[in-house]
């Protein structure tokens, strides 16, 4: 299609002791007809990294058919974890999700962090989806960040119902992530949390492929040439807003054992885990606080007192 434009370049984000450059990629196309900007951020976290695939995947489809707007992404925002296999910045031992809206001065993370934040400000956007993998055997899932700012929200659980995935309301606002400092601007901005980490799983690459298509798609920006993307299990919940919740905690130590896996719809009061001592008998029973339905589960065969096991979309 004539008139795309596709641009690859860098933001410099420190000079190192051996005077070499570190940057951030930074990847834009953009039609010649006026339309909505979206930002894709990914890598946030560097074991993190199916969502970057993701972008790449978008940015190879988008070359033909992207009819107005523009598509701007950081693909790779955490290179120093990435490199290391790491969550955080090997360097300063920061999470980078925790240092918006940055500091030019501050510390290394608040300082690329500020980078990050203020060019995705500069640049108006209409939305911003943050990509980032979860547990292991997690299901894919959009989260949301509810501000103070009605018409962001409704902006937000819009976006999120475009998707075709289950839809999750984060209850434990993180004042320092991306996102929630982006609604705060009053830009609208989700969360796409893709299945397990460390690895790319191709099967979560095509379902992040296809919720952020279904967007394009409902914006605009791409022909609707596809049928629109539905996670299967909304045919049984339905397309409704349900509540983050990684209760309830272990609070015993031993070996867990799950009797539910992500997926499963559970019912308040039911068993969804054992745990077990050294000898193999049973010394405790985890059961559902709430209906809802299992989002994942912890990725090793360790409890112990006040740790997490599973996590749900709480039925409200």
């Amino acid at each position: 299609m004539s008139g795309i434009k596709q641009h690859y370049s860098f933001i410099k984000i420190l000079t190192g002791s051996d005077l070499s450059r570190r940057r951030i990629p930074l990847m834009s196309i953009k039609s010649n007809l006026e339309g909505p900007t979206v930002w894709f951020t990914g890598c946030m976290h560097g074991d993190e990294i199916g969502g970057t695939v993701v972008i790449h995947e978008i940015f190879k489809k988008l070359k033909g058919c992207l009819i107005k707007g523009s598509v701007l992404a950081f693909p790779l925002m955490n290179p120093f974890g990435f490199e290391t296999v790491s969550r955080n910045i090997i360097i300063s031992k920061e999470d980078l999700n925790r240092s918006f809206p940055g500091d030019e001065k501050g510390s290394l993370g608040e300082r690329i962090a500020s980078k990050i934040f203020n060019y995705i400000l500069n640049s108006k956007p209409s939305l911003v989806i943050d990509l980032h993998n979860d547990w292991n055997k997690s299901i894919p899932y959009v989260l949301n960040d509810p501000s103070s700012n009605r018409e962001v929200d409704r902006a937000n659980y819009s976006y999120s119902g475009m998707t075709g995935l289950l839809q999750i309301e984060d209850t434990d606002k993180i004042h320092s992530s991306l996102t929630y400092n982006l609604t705060r601007q009053n830009i609208p901005a989700i969360v796409l949390e893709l299945g397990e980490s460390f690895i790319i799983n191709e099967k979560n690459i095509l379902i992040g492929i296809n919720a952020i298509w279904n967007i394009l798609m409902k914006l605009g920006m791409v022909p609707e040439n596809a049928e629109y993307y539905q996670y299967p299990l909304l045919s049984q919940i339905g397309n409704k807003m349900l509540q983050y919740s990684s209760l309830p905690l272990s609070s015993t130590s031993g070996i867990i054992r799950f009797t539910k896996k992500p997926g499963d719809i559970v019912t308040k009061g039911q068993k969804i885990a054992r745990v077990y001592n050294a000898f193999g008998k049973q010394i405790e029973n985890i059961s559902a606080l709430a209906d809802g339905i299992v989002i994942g589960h912890t990725d090793n065969a360790l409890a112990f007192p006040g740790s997490p096991v599973m996590a749900f979309g709480i039925f409200s």
